[in-house]
């Protein structure tokens, strides 16, 4: 989904023209990105938190040459959702197509030693 998808919506819920639902959604993206670059942090309940980090430097390295350089410290824009919209959007597909929601954790009885789940290698 991009902007103009999300511009298509606001449109057609609150029966505005394209240009006037543009301005609107414009206009809370840019609210958004002045409060985050103000107050370092923008949270909004139910949906998520978006936060000004700082990246440590580091050593970068080119996988061709081998060659290595630095890179500077940063800041960079982080988000995480919030819980309501974790538990309604966050959805597992099996290999049959159906759906079912993601686990919060790793169950018990797939848990190995260290709490990982021995089916999911990826947490």
């Amino acid at each position: 989904m991009i902007k103009v998808d999300i511009v298509k919506k606001v449109a057609e819920q609150l029966n505005l023209k394209d240009k006037e639902a543009l301005q609107i959604v414009d206009a809370v993206i840019e609210a958004m990105k002045q409060v985050i670059c103000e107050n370092g942090r923008l949270e909004v309940r139910d949906f998520g938190v978006f936060q000004v980090k700082q990246r440590k430097a580091r050593i970068g390295r080119n996988p061709r040459n081998k060659d290595e350089y630095p890179i500077p410290p940063r800041k960079v824009v982080t988000f995480k959702l919030g819980k309501e919209l974790k538990d309604h959007s966050v959805v597992a597909t099996d290999e049959a197509g159906e759906t079912e929601p993601a686990a919060a954790g790793p169950s018990k009885e797939s848990a190995g030693p260290e709490g990982l789940s021995a089916s999911n290698p990826s947490t």
